[in-house]
């Protein structure tokens, strides 16, 4: 039985909490058992009904050879630079599929991914390592995807799209196919993107007023 430490005790985490008890119910050979909670806000546990105990904080946690690591924290800024530090301190980091996933068998995914339920990985998608990709997402056919994404609910990315690392998707966020994304880029909620995005953008829709007449009557 893998034993799992999870690094955040907040909403994501709470949200992977869930995942895996909901797994533990459908799958008989699961594997996997959360051995408890590491963040460096001890009140961010209190929040949820979390079903292992809160073990430390983060920045004083030493790292255990018995267990295996999944990144709980949503935040950008953090994920990375704690993914690394655990890393070079000898961490090693698990991947979890939801079992309502859909994952093509010709896909690749890399090592320290979250996927989340009702996901679509088609086929020769490769998902690199450290990405999120959360509920309802689709992944079209040849997609690549680097590491350290953030991928929101419902997001979909059409055929051949080629996405960097450290980019976030907004909700219901997508692509026309063939698009390419390069790095740390920032795509608002709703966005689709019909263009190349390169590196440390922020994509949004800049709305404005449409003006209907409407004639009297007569």
């Amino acid at each position: 039985m893998k034993q799992i430490i999870i690094i955040g005790a907040g909403g994501h985490s709470a949200e992977i909490d869930d995942y895996f008890q909901y797994a533990k119910k459908k799958l008989q050979d699961f594997g996997m058992e959360i051995r408890g909670y590491i963040d460096d806000n001890a009140l961010s546990y209190g929040n949820y009904d979390f079903t292992a105990p809160f073990l430390g904080h983060i920045q004083s946690h030493v790292i255990q050879q018995d267990v295996y690591y999944i990144m709980g924290i949503a935040n950008l800024k953090y994920r990375r630079p704690i993914i690394e530090r655990f890393l070079a301190a000898g961490a090693v980091f698990t991947t979890f599929i939801h079992p309502d996933a859909y994952i093509s068998a010709s896909s690749k995914i890399g090592a320290g991914v979250v996927i989340a339920p009702g996901v679509n990985v088609g086929p020769k998608v490769s998902i690199g390592n450290f990405t999120l990709i959360n509920s309802r997402s689709s992944m079209g056919h040849d997609t690549k995807v680097g590491a350290y994404n953030f991928i929101c609910p419902n997001v979909c990315f059409s055929g051949f799209t080629v996405v960097g690392d450290e980019n976030l998707f907004g909700v219901n966020s997508a692509t026309i196919p063939g698009i390419q994304i390069g790095n740390r880029n920032k795509i608002a909620a709703g966005v689709v993107l019909d263009k190349n995005v390169g590196d440390d953008e922020v994509v949004f829709y800049r709305f404005k007023e449409k003006v209907i007449a409407i004639p009297k009557s007569q």
